[in-house]
């Protein structure tokens, strides 16, 4: 069932029928989510029976208000409480306190600074490795080449996972992030491989499947004291999975892009290298690598003055409040000395992305050796753009790049 429709199917002043989920929105959501802020602060979309909202001030509330707004009906279309999901939820993202207090609470204790302190040395050494065999090449495809080839190389270690196959990785992220929209042709084409990519994913995130002193082996350590079941670690494990591949894949294929575009932004990052982490926030703020969740209402509410009913479905758009103009000044520019903080490229509030610190660290170091290392970016190609009913990235990057003279 979905939130009943209004008598007439539309609500005076807030309803659109712009398609959210559509190839042209995917595509290219910008002008949409500008008219979308333009016409309310909550806007109605009736040809799903769900609400959105677009503007910074909007978003922001609505993720740091959970009990409200809730996740654990699932941060897609699909409400995961009535409505059989195709996978177990995740008991972080999909969930709410206290379930997702104890399940975070363990992630913090894995993830901490002194852990990533220590993956910074290894991430590096692959980093330069990456970018000189790329160097003697030239030309390349940033994508494949680049922004998936470093995640896929470090992030799967980190974690403990067995070499080999990690391009389910991928199969399952499109899996995932597209099977939070509705049935669309977008949604049947990702889930053509359901079964065979699950069953490798869930076999992976088991205890005896993870190396020693991993991340994954930290988490099931929860379960020898108690704190977590075997089967609550696996999904722990599955989840980390998910969050830390696929965004940090497209904002890094983002920032070749943009950096491309702006050949006097990678001059002052060349000038000076220890800008490499507010550069990748800025990547983050421009291009919204998730690009919107869903949330669920736990009851009435009102936001900016429009009244919602309870359980209702609300698209919260956090690419429209990354260029929220009422935030951000020249918001559609790439300006690598703002200091975005305040982004929502992340999330906010208690749900923001669990791999954002990995993703973070992944940005810095691989940004930061490509500006040591390279000397010019230049487009060797039309980029092409991967459409994903709640991710943005590119499938194809073609570049050349200059080695320092």
């Amino acid at each position: 069932m979905r939130t009943p429709l209004p008598p007439d199917g539309l609500i005076e002043g807030i309803s659109s029928d712009i398609d959210p989920f559509g190839d042209e929105f995917l595509r290219n959501p910008w002008p949409y989510l500008e008219e979308l802020r333009e016409i309310a602060p909550v806007v109605y979309f009736p040809m799903y029976h769900i609400w959105g909202v677009a503007r910074h001030e909007e978003v922001t509330e609505v993720l740091r208000d959970f009990t409200t707004y809730s996740s654990a009906a699932g941060v897609g279309y699909t409400n995961m409480l009535r409505d059989k999901p195709w996978r177990v939820p995740s008991i972080i993202l999909e969930a709410d306190p206290p379930l997702h207090s104890k399940t975070r609470r363990i992630v913090s204790k894995v993830l901490t600074s002194s852990a990533l302190a220590k993956l910074k040395t290894t991430f590096e050494e692959r980093a330069f490795e990456l970018v000189d065999q790329l160097l003697e090449r030239g030309c390349f495809d940033a994508i494949s080449d680049l922004a998936e080839e470093f995640p896929l190389a470090v992030f799967p270690d980190s974690v403990g996972l067995q070499p080999g196959s990690r391009q389910n990785l991928l199969r399952y992220g499109a899996m995932v992030f597209n099977g939070h929209g509705p049935r669309n042709h977008i949604f049947e084409e990702a889930m053509k491989d359901t079964d065979e990519v699950r069953d490798w994913v869930n076999a992976q995130c088991s205890r005896e499947m993870l190396a020693p002193d991993g991340f994954g082996e930290q988490i099931y350590r929860s379960v020898d004291t108690g704190e977590l079941t075997e089967e609550e670690a696996g999904l722990l494990v599955r989840s980390f999975l998910s969050a830390g591949v696929d965004t940090t894949v497209n904002a890094l294929g983002f920032a070749v892009l943009d950096f491309a575009r702006n050949p006097e932004q990678w001059a002052e990052l060349r000038a000076d290298p220890s800008l490499a982490r507010d550069a990748f926030e800025e990547v983050v703020r421009l291009e919204a690598p998730v690009a919107a969740f869903f949330r669920t209402t736990t009851r009435p509410t009102e936001i900016s003055g429009v009244s919602i009913p309870a359980d209702a479905k609300l698209l919260v758009f956090f690419a429209g409040a990354c260029r929220d103009p009422r935030r951000w000044d020249n918001p559609d520019s790439f300006e690598i000395h703002r200091h975005p903080v305040g982004h929502t490229g992340f999330g906010s509030g208690i749900h923001s992305c669990v791999g954002a610190m990995v993703a973070r660290l992944e940005g810095e170091v691989l940004l930061g050796v490509l500006a040591k290392r390279v000397k010019r970016i230049e487009l060797a190609g039309e980029p092409k753009v991967r459409l994903n009913n709640t991710l943005r990235g590119l499938k194809s990057l073609p570049v050349r790049i200059y080695a320092d003279d």
